[in-house]
């Protein structure tokens, strides 16, 4: 792994969207509503006549028992369960919306369950929604099925059942194993617990087990985030994502609540970054992108090596670029040439719902110009090379001619040892990898004004 320095790391310490999808959700407009997303539905309905591409579905769990303060997600936080069970009779009715305008029995080959904790549910509640899932859709042999894990929520027994759901996939909430930096974050859950966990996980034949981790927090310094590093090479997960903490408690209340006379310095965080680079590179994970490892037989570096890796609202995945349905509020769909997202409170939800609408409440329409830099943004995200020769020829422009303003703004990357220009394309640098992001974004028309990229977290 290529040795990063904090020089570097400082000099790219900017916001910059994590290109989730091209253009980013803050380009939405409530101009795209139910009627636009019904015609995408019905428009894949009839391309899909007997070459039907799997779909990939997402449903947002928004509720949780407790609030930790650092979050920036779309959650309710409530201790009564029967509020779950509502929710899932309007989820049941979302998706009977949905099939009978795209048919019922679509092959769907990923499915992740986010919040919120999607583990807030009960037993019972999360056999409901499975089979909910399965009488409208076909979840296909060999597909990504995962869940997001509040490590407080669950124990082996309801591992076991989630592996009987038929979820392979397991990501538990880490952050920080340190326990005053989780008092600092309300948020205490014993390293202890999560080696249990993890140990059933494996026991009970997930196939792969990611950890979040999040450095910035409060009360973190570079040693104690030095010990965590540790225990989470001990633990060794399959996959680690690693992301840096974004303190905008303007944009989101809960973060109002830390003391930011506690958050470490910009150095520190930089240190914090740099010693995990070095940790896990010695430890064996391979760099995937932006803020993800994973070990060298995991399914997400093997689609690395061979070129195979691709992008979508769940950051990158081993499956192919195709349709996203999401359910539940405030989950982020795309369908064929459009983006959309259901409305953010669940009286909003209910009442779409009662009237027999689907909740859509913003979206996007693509021009060809935004699928023709979404093209590029994802090869160099995905890829980490852009040749232009396919491009032109795909999209029947003149790449250099069309993205002459681009090329020239590269040239200082190129400088700077991220990127290597030649006469057959662009390539992504060891080096720029690790600033990937900061590629991307020259090619983002919209980040043009300045006064955009204030709304995006920052690169480091």
């Amino acid at each position: 792994m290529t040795v990063v320095t904090p020089d570097l790391l400082r000099r790219f310490d900017v916001p910059g969207p994590r290109y989730t999808s091209y253009p980013t959700a803050d380009r939405f407009v409530e101009a795209f509503g139910e009627q636009e997303y019904v015609l995408a539905l019905q428009q894949r309905k009839i391309g899909s006549v007997g070459k039907a591409t799997p779909l990939s579905l997402y449903v947002h769990i928004p509720f949780c028992e407790s609030l930790c303060y650092y979050c920036a997600c779309n959650k309710i936080i409530t201790r009564h369960p029967e509020r779950a069970e509502v929710y899932l009779r309007y989820l049941s009715r979302e998706i009977d919306l949905h099939t009978a305008h795209c048919g019922i029995g679509q092959q769907v080959s990923q499915l992740h369950l986010g919040g919120g904790t999607p583990t807030f549910l009960s037993d019972a509640g999360l056999r409901d929604l499975m089979a909910m899932i399965k009488r409208s859709f076909t979840l296909v042999p060999g597909g990504e099925y995962s869940i997001e894990i509040d490590p407080r929520t669950v124990d082996e027994q309801r591992l076991a059942l989630l592996a009987e759901l038929g979820f392979n996939r397991l990501s538990f909430g880490v952050q920080d194993f340190d326990p005053e930096v989780q008092k600092a974050v309300h948020r205490i859950q014993p390293a202890e617990k999560v080696f249990a966990l993890v140990d059933s996980a494996r026991r009970l034949g997930f196939e792969s087990v990611n950890v979040d981790l999040i450095y910035g927090l409060p009360r973190q310094t570079p040693e104690s985030f030095d010990r965590t590093l540790a225990q989470v090479a001990e633990l060794r997960p399959d996959r680690i994502a690693l992301y840096a903490y974004a303190h905008l408690p303007e944009r989101f209340k809960p973060q109002r609540r830390i003391v930011t006379a506690e958050l470490p310095q910009a150095s520190a965080k930089v240190a914090m970054l740099a010693r995990a680079l070095e940790v896990f590179a010695d430890s064996g994970y391979t760099y995937i992108g932006m803020d993800h490892f994973a070990l060298p037989d995991d399914a997400l570096a093997v689609a690395k090596r061979q070129g195979r890796l691709h992008r979508n609202f769940q950051g990158y995945s081993t499956q192919p670029d195709c349709d996203l349905i999401g359910l539940g509020v405030s989950a982020i769909g795309r369908i064929g040439a459009t983006y959309s997202q259901n409305v953010k409170t669940l009286d909003e939800y209910y009442d779409a719902i009662n009237q027999g609408n689907l909740p859509v409440v913003r979206g996007l329409a693509l021009t060809r110009d935004d699928l023709v830099r979404r093209a590029v943004i994802m090869a160099l995200m995905c890829q980490g090379e852009l040749l232009y020769q396919p491009m032109e020829e795909s999209w029947l422009i003149d790449f250099r001619q069309h993205f002459s303003a681009e090329l020239q703004e590269l040239q200082t990357l190129e400088q700077q040892g991220l990127v290597a220009l030649s006469d057959e394309g662009i390539t992504v640098t060891p080096m720029g990898w690790y600033f990937v992001r900061a590629v991307a974004m020259v090619f983002d028309r919209y980040l043009q004004a300045n006064r955009n990229r204030a709304r995006f977290s920052r690169i480091i």
